[in-house]
């Protein structure tokens, strides 16, 4: 059944009270695919009293009826994984290799991640004199990005379910078809009314009342630093909670003693991964200042290997930007860069050749960067690589954290040197010599990359309060 232009409010699909909708864009080929509801805040407030109406008993749940019901989903999205990969690919680009490899599991793990961390989470402590209690938050709002989009969706949902919070989510409206389905898989799970609450919408209309709502105990926003300082101003009057995973400018150190040709073509693929499109990108390559051409060289042959074209295509690598705004501003960054002085060496303007339609940007390499640039301060959220030199190890830390951003980072070379190195990084993630993401592992960002954390046991820890019963005592 088609459910794009309803909203799924106390656990049943409702026509919406706002009467706007929206178009969905396939950036591959520029053309609507789908129209969906937008709501407005007679939708909101709907949504956020079956929350709190159903918060008084899913709060009451024991840890077995949540880890079931954790376990059910995971297993409904593995059963429709092939419906969300396509709904990915269509709605926001990524390759289907991509999606099926990357982005639909990475929703299926956060939920049978949650269900496993669950079992030995512990509630309940007994000190000397008091008793420690931890309890869900109460109702959370959440909103999403379009970049990864399952996996945004829930890393938020899951941890909620898990310590027994209601919650309404709006998606992003430009990749809201993959939320659709998800919410069909938490009712098929068996979500008791109200728990799961999801309202299209955009950011003035629906995300700022849902940020502010007296009713709402808790934010959780992933997205730009310049929307997340909006959701936290709209929720400061009422003292929520706001958690949230912003921005990133990560700097990607090769040590002297690396290996160039290895590391440098595996990571300049790795950026481009998305379509460049990750917060956590390694978009600032630091590199020794006397091997700047050969990095550069390096850099360029592995940045021809990527297959840009059509997403839906066999041997694609890497499909559009995912809207017309998302590309004309990378292509404004790019003349930006060119402007400034960086030498461009590969890519640059303009899309691909052989593709006329579809917001497609060629794979971009720029050397000689320094820090001031805008290149190397702004986020540019696409497949635009940085290379900076440095002097020595003291020199990359201080080119690595001279940011506002704080998300991650990457060092490659000699392992132990390596460690010493990550712990001066002011980023809240360091991947060590090509390290992958963990779904145990906390993920967020130090300053203006956000605050708190998400994945793991502390991604749990977000949603619940703490409280001291003292005079409890064992």
């Amino acid at each position: 059944m088609d459910h794009n232009n309803t909203f799924y409010i106390n656990g049943q699909w409702v026509e919406p009270i706002s009467a706007e909708t929206g178009e969905v864009v396939n950036p591959a080929t520029e053309e609507a695919i789908a129209t969906i509801a937008l709501g407005g805040h007679a939708d909101v407030d709907a949504a956020v009293a079956a929350a709190r109406s159903a918060f008084a008993t899913f709060s009451q749940t024991s840890v077995e009826e949540r880890v079931a019901l954790l376990n059910a989903i995971a297993e409904g999205i593995g059963a429709r994984s092939g419906d969300l990969a396509e709904a990915v690919t269509s709605e926001m680009g990524a390759p289907g290799g991509l999606a099926k490899a990357a982005q639909v599991p990475a929703g299926l793990f956060h939920f049978a991640t949650a269900a496993q961390l669950l079992q030995n989470y512990e509630f309940e402590h007994q000190h000397d004199k008091y008793l420690l209690v931890r309890e869900p938050i109460g109702v959370v709002g959440m909103i999403t990005p379009w970049n990864w989009p399952l996996n945004q969706i829930a890393c938020k949902v899951a941890p909620a379910l898990a310590t027994g919070c209601t919650m309404v989510l709006k998606p992003s409206e430009v990749a809201p078809l993959n939320a659709i389905i998800l919410a069909e898989i938490l009712d098929e799970a068996g979500v008791p009314p109200g728990v799961f609450n999801l309202v299209h919408g955009d950011g003035p209309n629906v995300g700022s009342y849902l940020s502010a709502h007296p009713d709402v105990d808790m934010m959780s926003f992933t997205g730009s630093t310049r929307a997340g300082i909006e959701v936290a101003k709209n929720a400061a009057p009422t003292v929520k909670r706001v958690a949230q995973e912003l921005g990133g400018k990560s700097a990607n150190i090769i040590l002297d003693d690396a290996d160039l040709e290895q590391v440098i073509a595996r990571d300049m693929i790795g950026m481009c991964v998305n379509s460049g499109q990750s917060c956590n990108a390694g978009s600032r390559m630091l590199v020794p200042a006397d091997r700047m051409d050969e990095a550069a060289d390096i850099a360029a042959r592995a940045a021809a290997s990527i297959v840009v074209g059509d997403p839906t295509s066999d041997g694609v690598t890497m499909g559009p930007v995912v809207s017309e705004a998302q590309w004309n501003k990378i292509q404004g960054l790019i003349q930006t860069g060119i402007d400034e002085g960086a030498t461009l060496v590969c890519g640059g303007l303009g899309r691909p050749e052989g593709l006329e339609a579809g917001y497609f940007v060629k794979p971009t390499v720029f050397a000689d960067v320094t820090n001031d640039m805008t290149i190397a301060r702004e986020e540019i959220f696409g497949p635009v690589q940085t290379i900076l030199g440095y002097r020595d190890d003291d020199d990359a830390v201080a080119i690595a954290n001279d940011t506002v951003y704080g998300l991650s980072g990457y060092i490659s070379g000699g392992q132990d040197r390596a460690v010493e190195m990550a712990k001066r990084l002011r980023t809240g993630n360091v991947h060590i010599n090509g390290a992958g993401p963990d779904f145990t592992a906390p993920f967020g960002g130090y300053k203006q990359s956000g605050n708190g954390r998400e994945w793991g046991p502390l991604g749990i820890d977000e949603f619940v309060e703490t409280k001291a019963i003292l005079g409890a005592t064992g």
